[in-house]
Parts: C-alpha cells; structure tokens; sequence
C-alpha cells in the first residue's frame, strides 16, 4: 500500500491534532513494582513471555542518579516483583524482540566520555537467548546512539532502525536499513544506514521504542517525539507511525497519547514532569492496544488507547 508522508510535523502541530481528534484514552493505571527498595522502576518494556511465564523488563534507579539497573518482574498478587533466579543487566531503557526464535534484549550502557572530563557516552548493546537465563552478548551498536531497534521482517531479513545524533541526526534522528542476518549487523552498517526524511525539525528528535510486524508485512513503529520548551523544559511524546521496509516509504506521525491520560504520579526533576516515554505496545482483538509507558523519569503506568496501526492493516 502506498504510505501518505506529508510534510515535517512539529510536536506542537502533533499535540494540536492529537487533541483535535481526542483519540480514545482509557483505564489508566500505575503499575506497582516491589522487591527494590526506595528504586524507582520506568522506562519498562510490554509484557512478554519467557518459559510460560509473562515479565516485564523495567529500569530501575535511585531517584537521584542515572545508574541503573534492568530487572525483570513478574506478577504476584497485583504487585511486579522480582523474577527469583533472573539476571540483572547493568543498563538503562530495557527492550526486547524475538529474531528466528531467540529472544533478543536490548538497553543502553553508559560509560565515561573518553575526552569529557565527568561526562558520559552511551551505546546500545544487544544480548540474545533462547530465555531470559541464557542472554549472552551478541552485539553493540555505535558510540552515542540509543534507540537502536532490530526486527525480523516477513522476507527473513533483519530490519534496523537507528538514531545518530550529532553530525548526521542532530538531536536525534531516525535511520532504516536491512541486515540479511544478525550476523551481518556491523557499526558501519548501522551508521551508514540513510535517514527517515521529513521526521524532525532540527531543534527536535525522536526514536523507535518498540518494532510491531503487520499483517500485510508494514513495520509498525512505537516511538517518541521530543522538544524542549522555552524554560528548558523536557516534553516527550508516544508516537507512531508505519514504513515499509521493501522501498522505505513510511506514513505521518501521530501522537497516540500524552501526558495528561495518564494517572497523576511523581518525577526524577521537574524538568521531566511531561516526560511519557513509549515502553511496549500489546495489540488486542478488540482493536484498541495497551501502552505501557515510562513517566517522568520515575515511574511505569499503562493506558489502554485506540490500536495505532490497525487502519494500516485495514487498508
């Protein structure tokens, strides 16, 4: 099918659509996670399932430090407590995938800066498995790119999305290329993967969450969309949209909720306090989709919301 792009939608255009359209927002709810002390738990990924069992990979920090940690909860009695026995990676922004069977996790790692005194850098590495126990390293991606996304695309080829930011994605900017096998992932390919056109403005960025294979073969993209206001002020978005990984086309984003639909909760800082960051996207028969999300740097809450990519399916 052939993708409509229109021009470059700032986040104020998208925020005005969004509330134009006044999208379905429904049973919004903050997830109880235990079994960390006084941590925080966000930036979580959607329920998936490992040896017959549904965990949720979130990260978890100290309120007042960017050192975290991913974990993996499962369900007990209404609360998300820790998987006895399960690995503890030393990552933020957990994510996952399933490539040719094996489950595949992803998060970013920080370091110091090689030429910045107490500063930082980050990459994104991968570890893959066939359950969470048996995760072993497989690759890191470029220096200073999060936000690096695999998928396994209908043809066997493996879809990559990237963000570079700097000299070729300024703030943040989204990439798509192929890789025939995980094998063949490499830093240059990842780098020299070509940009989405017409995404971002300059003084805005955004990525890919979470990769979703329609059932006419499109990728359905979750991600964010992020700007800062006059006061410095942080505002992330949950976004969508849908390419198709044979000629590259992909459609508008759209807001697909904000800050507001959900329950009220705390921040890391009060810059952050506009902050929802797009975790997982589960689909559900009934046509709507549950979004579970990460808030203002400090917490994990789930909205029930209109199915995103089902009219792209439809069409």
């Amino acid at each position: 099918m052939a993708l409509h792009k229109s021009d470059v939608k700032t986040c104020e255009t998208l925020l005005k659509e969004y509330l134009d359209k006044a999208p379905l927002a429904k049973d919004p709810v903050k997830l109880n996670f235990t079994g960390v002390g006084d941590k925080d738990v966000y930036n979580i990924t959607a329920p998936f399932e490992d040896q017959g069992e549904s965990v949720i990979a979130g990260r978890v920090e100290s309120r007042d430090s960017e050192h975290s940690e991913i974990h993996f909860f499962v369900e007990k009695e209404g609360a998300w407590v820790p998987r006895e026995g399960a690995p503890v990676f030393t990552l933020q922004d957990p994510f996952f995938t399933f490539i040719r069977g094996e489950l595949v996790l992803g998060g970013v790692q920080i370091y110091p800066h090689p030429t910045q005194e107490n500063a930082l850098m980050w990459r994104t590495v991968f570890y893959k498995g066939k359950s969470i126990q048996e995760l072993a390293p497989f690759f890191v991606g470029p220096d200073a790119m999060k936000d690096l996304r695999l998928v396994e695309l209908p043809n066997g080829q493996i879809g990559v999305f990237t963000r570079p930011q700097g000299e070729k994605g300024g703030r943040g900017k989204i990439g798509f290329t192929t890789a025939n096998s995980l094998q063949d992932l490499s830093i240059a390919l990842v780098n020299e993967a070509p940009l989405l056109q017409g995404q971002f403005i300059d003084e805005e960025w955004g990525g890919g969450n979470e990769l979703h294979i329609l059932s006419n073969g499109l990728v359905g993209v979750l991600g964010h969309i992020a700007s800062f206001d006059d006061e410095g002020n942080r505002h992330y978005y949950p976004m969508a949209f849908v390419l198709d990984p044979a000629t590259g086309e992909h459609s508008d984003m759209e807001l697909i909720a904000i800050r507001d639909k959900f329950l009220p909760g705390a921040t890391k800082r009060p810059d952050l306090v506009d902050v929802v960051f797009s975790g997982g996207l589960v689909r559900k028969a009934d046509g709507t989709a549950d979004l579970y999300a990460g808030i203002s740097d400090a917490e994990a809450h789930r909205l029930t919301i209109q199915d995103p990519f089902l009219t792209f399916e439809q069409n």
